[in-house]
């Protein structure tokens, strides 16, 4: 016998859970990688939707009325589904291998994609565009628990801040994109195109999805505080199905009054539920995640979509030097949040930065694209600093809250437009709409500067500290 005993094995708490990185090789990384820059861009570019371009002819074929109301309430269907898959999502990448769930959303995303030239009614159209928006819903929430949960902060930082300007990106650009593809649509090919004028990204990602294989189950939490997380990431869905019923009503003439109440109580709420889940111990995170991604959501693809449209209407086209321009600053201004030492300045910076852009924009006689390069810039520069040190819970809860705050952006800018067009001559309707958008920015701007305030409020204490990262 040895003269040393040996020593029992250390006992495991039966509701503990292994440790499991889910995303733990170099060939996993490259893979989120271009997952990330594939998958994410697909997702957006399904929230566009420019049948409008091509409504006669659709309405022709499909036996409508001239207007086609029923058709673009049916085409309009892909938002208010995006943002009720995304905090599913978000549960099912917390449940199992995150992994599944985002190959599951790419293949209802594809199939979505690919079925568009079968829309022969207005059903079926409802149903294929539902899908599309599910189906990126899905693939967004997947797509960022496997950024959380990746195996070093180095990794998380990095991956963070490519998925922070992926994103930023795309809001900007998808609209500019999509008006793009419509002429020729509407010139030669079916008015289905319209549906899904970009099926590249999706079909990128999916050839991306092998190089996952390495990535294994996410790294969860003890059982009780597992199910306090799952109850958490859930949370948004009751509100936000409510919200998602009421702006599909407001397409059967509500006033410009109406959808204005609704939009800033929408807010309002938002901003609450993202305040709350800062400060919670299982959604909380050191810098503000999840008001940055209500600002993310409100200050981005509310604000360059109708600036794309105002400039086909004026004559200028999108301006897609300028639009891609502002692409490659929220690219930039990611990979300034990721660098910077103290993140939380990054947030406000951020804010501040967004706020004067669309100052500046909202007092120009004319659409302006270039002051979205500092909007870009700003809004980037704050989601990948926010994103740093945010768990996975944390992240997932503030993605769920993101795309409402687009739906809201949206109701707002409808809101000032058709009240600007009701007290506008014939010949003087693309001027009132111009002034309808410049109004909507001077909102979005003080909107960006209340949420810097909640940012820095609604931060976990002792986050940034000399050399954070």
């Amino acid at each position: 016998m040895t003269s040393h005993a040996r020593r029992p094995p250390a006992l495991v708490p039966a509701d503990a859970a292994v440790p499991v990185p889910a995303v733990r090789s170099v060939r996993a990384v490259l893979g989120l990688l271009l997952v990330t820059v594939a998958g994410v861009p697909a997702a957006v570019l399904t929230l566009p939707d420019t049948v409008a371009g091509v409504l006669p002819r659709a309405a022709a074929d499909l036996g409508l009325s001239a207007d086609g109301h029923a058709l673009l309430r049916a085409t309009g269907l892909t938002l208010p589904a995006l943002l009720l898959a995304v905090p599913l999502g978000a549960l099912a990448a917390r449940t199992w291998p995150a992994g599944r769930v985002l190959t599951g959303g790419l293949a209802l995303l594809a199939a979505g994609v690919a079925a568009a030239p079968l829309a022969a009614s207005v059903p079926v159209t409802a149903a294929l565009r539902a899908a599309q928006g599910a189906g990126a819903g899905l693939v967004l929430s997947a797509v960022l628990a496997l950024i959380t949960a990746a195996a070093t902060p180095r990794a998380r930082t990095l991956l963070g801040a490519v998925w922070a300007g992926t994103l930023v990106a795309a809001l900007l650009t998808a609209m500019p994109l999509a008006l793009a593809a419509v002429p020729s649509t509407g010139a030669s090919g079916p008015w289905q195109d319209a549906l899904a004028p970009h099926p590249w990204p999706v079909l990128a990602a999916l050839a991306a999805v092998p190089l996952l294989l390495g990535a294994g189950r996410p790294v969860l939490p003890p059982a009780a505080r597992r199910r306090a997380e799952r109850g958490q990431l859930v949370l948004p869905l009751v509100p936000t199905t409510g919200f998602a019923f009421l702006a599909l009503l407001t397409g059967y003439g509500w006033s410009p009054g109406g959808r204005l109440t609704l939009a800033v109580l929408t807010l309002l709420a938002l901003a609450g539920l993202a305040f709350a889940g800062g400060r919670d111990a299982i959604t909380g995170s050191p810098h503000g995640c999840a008001i940055v991604l209500v600002s993310t959501g409100l200050l981005t693809y509310p604000v360059a979509a109708p600036a794309a449209g105002l400039l086909a209407e004026h004559g200028t086209g999108p301006a897609a030097a300028a639009f891609a321009a502002a692409g490659a600053a929220a690219f930039a201004g990611a990979a300034a949040g990721a660098l910077l030492a103290r993140p939380r300045v990054a947030v406000l910076a951020g804010h501040g930065l967004a706020a004067a852009a669309l100052l500046l924009a909202a007092t120009t006689p004319a659409p302006a694209v270039l002051p979205l390069l500092p909007l870009a810039f700003g809004v980037g520069a704050a989601l990948a600093a926010a994103l740093r040190d945010a768990t996975p819970g944390a992240a997932l809860f503030g993605l769920a809250l993101c795309f409402p705050a687009v739906l809201t952006g949206q109701l707002l800018v409808q809101a000032f437009q058709l009240g600007a067009l009701r007290a506008a001559a014939p010949a003087a309707q693309l001027a009132a709409l111009t002034a309808g958008y410049r109004t909507w920015l001077l909102g979005a701007a003080a909107g960006a500067a209340l949420l810097a305030v909640a940012s820095r409020w609604a931060a976990q204490p002792g986050g940034d500290v000399p050399g954070d990262r």
